[in-house]
């Protein structure tokens, strides 16, 4: 069976996805996502994460936390707008991050959940999974999974299971713009 290393963002966008993998695929979810702030977000991101491989036996690599790293990666686009280019450092630092680790490991293929975000365009994130896949020579599945119907089945499984819907993309600077 062909190995698929899946980079979940969060349970929310994730659901549908692994759902739909964990029966054509050996998946495998990959949780990096140092961008996320403060702390305490990142582990209640993680639990649900957590929760959903545990409950459908799919193994899960959870990568360090690191804000470090993600600082450095976006230094300088501080200012940027939600959706701007310091969205795109982070997702290829995300992305580039998950095809390492796949190449290192022997997947086949890899992709992200971050295309099922209802703010995260598919036309952004995808070229960059394309080109850090060639460059470490893994494949990766392109595709926008807020497509057929996707979107609003993981609301469904999301609010039936009980799991925390976060209101704001997770870096500091989203936190920081967040309306209440």
């Amino acid at each position: 069976m062909i190995r698929f290393l899946l980079h979940a963002c969060c349970a929310p966008c994730g659901i549908a996805v692994i759902d739909e993998l964990k029966s054509q695929y050996d998946l495998t979810v990959f949780f990096y996502n140092n961008n996320i702030y403060p702390e305490e977000e990142y582990l209640k991101r993680k639990k649900y994460v957590v929760q959903i491989c545990d409950e459908w036996l799919i193994p899960m690599i959870d990568f360090d936390y690191n804000q470090t790293d993600w600082r450095e990666a976006v230094q300088g686009l501080e200012n940027e707008p939600e959706g701007g280019a310091r969205c795109s450092k982070c997702f290829r630092l995300r992305l580039e991050t998950t095809a390492r680790y796949a190449k290192e490991n022997n997947f086949d293929i890899f992709c992200t959940t971050l295309t099922s975000g209802r703010n995260k365009k598919a036309e952004v994130i995808n070229p960059i999974g394309v080109e850090v896949g060639l460059k470490y020579g893994v494949m990766f599945f392109e595709t926008d999974w807020k497509k057929a119907g996707r979107q609003q089945k993981a609301r469904k499984m999301v609010e039936e299971r009980g799991i925390y819907r976060q209101n704001y993309c997770g870096c500091r600077f989203s936190h920081n713009n967040l309306i209440i």
